[in-house]
């Protein structure tokens, strides 16, 4: 379903009632592709979330239309409307009085379907977003952060609504759980293509999520509407240049492919078993070949390698993924050898930064980068 926006203003009313307070969107118009994950992105006060809270009608435009599938949306009743959209917030705002899958089953409840019907979606939700079926008698106080933010994906999910709408959805999580959502929602959308709308202030978010990038200014007026490697490369004016900051360039790295990376051998050493000290470093693996961690030159093993005796490792490059990974799992790695793992997390080889860099100045789309 195509969202679009024609010319949409909003514009509070002043303390004498004459409508002349502060704009909060100014002339807004973009069109959000079917299918795709479009993110609004800028500072504090930039209109993100008020634009799009008047997609589900929680918020009336002064002027201008909000168009679903070419259906201004204020022809449509603001419940029946909403029980067609997903929306997810920030802390996930879950009813604490009602179990997890209570919770989920909110939604197609007040959209007619049987009690039981509504509580089979929910279960069969949990195992979606990646929840045990025995949270589902839990209580939202019951549950971590994360946890709950995937119990609010799931209750949007619940109703199987072609649009979803997430207000800085992930921001209140710390940033390893985070980065595991945002993987675990664009592995959703590649399997069921709905149409998103994603609100966030974190450049980095916005370039890793969004199929297209809208930056908002102050007084929310658009800057920028492009793809993100678009936006990345070629800022239209200083303000959007400063907003993605200066290691634009960097962040650049996520959309240039790794064809043409080496992979070289890395020694290894198993857990659990003798290690002899040498002068190199060794990679530690468990019985599947998942990195644990290195085991520093000149290391002396008493008996079985264990966790303890490790230095920890820095990020993992999944193989066949964007060179901004290998980058920078070679210049975390305390060995300067970028590890380098399979679909399954094994162990395929290393990299390093010189050779990484090697790939990215002999790139034909890096030439255009800043």
């Amino acid at each position: 379903m195509t969202i679009e926006f024609r010319g949409v203003t909003k514009r509070y009313e002043g303390h004498d009632g004459s409508g002349g307070g502060a704009v909060a969107v100014d002339d807004l118009s973009l069109t959000v592709p079917d299918g795709s994950m479009t993110v609004f992105v800028g500072p504090s006060g930039c209109g993100k979330t008020t634009s799009l809270r008047m997609v589900n009608r929680m918020v009336e435009p002064t002027a201008g239309e909000v168009l679903l599938d070419g259906r201004d949306v204020r022809a449509v009743d603001p419940a029946e409307l909403r029980r067609g959209i997903g929306y997810v917030i920030q802390h996930a705002g879950l009813f604490p009085h009602r179990t997890v899958l209570g919770n989920i089953a909110t939604v197609p409840m007040l959209s007619g379907w049987s009690r039981r019907a509504a509580r089979r979606r929910a279960g069969e939700l949990l195992e979606t977003v990646g929840l045990p079926a025995d949270l589902g008698s839990r209580y939202p106080a019951q549950l971590s952060g994360g946890q709950q933010q995937r119990v609010g994906v799931a209750r949007a999910l619940a109703a199987d609504p072609p649009v979803l709408l997430m207000d800085e959805p992930f921001s209140a999580v710390d940033p390893v759980v985070r980065e595991g959502l945002q993987d675990e929602l664009l592995d959703l959308q590649r399997r069921l293509g709905k149409t998103i709308v994603f609100v966030t202030h974190d450049i980095d978010e916005a370039v890793r999520m969004g199929d297209r990038v809208a930056v908002l200014r102050v007084g929310g007026r658009l800057a920028q509407y492009g793809t993100p490697a678009e936006v990345l490369r070629h800022p239209v004016d200083d303000f959007v240049a400063e907003f993605v900051g200066k290691d634009r360039g960097y962040r650049g790295l996520s959309f240039l492919s790794a064809r043409g990376l080496d992979v070289a051998d890395v020694p290894t050493v198993s857990l659990g078993a003798p290690a002899s000290p040498t002068g190199e470093w060794r990679l530690a693996v468990d019985a599947d070949r998942r990195p644990r961690g290195w085991l520093a030159p000149g290391s002396t093993v008493d008996g079985e390698l264990v966790e303890a005796d490790l230095v920890a490792g820095g990020s993992l490059y999944r193989e066949g993924t964007s060179l901004r990974g290998a980058l920078d799992a070679a210049l975390s790695s305390p060995a300067s050898l970028g590890v380098v793992v399979d679909g399954d997390g094994a162990v395929v080889g290393a990299v390093t930064a010189r050779h990484v860099l090697d790939v990215i100045e002999g790139h034909p789309e890096s030439a255009g980068a800043p």
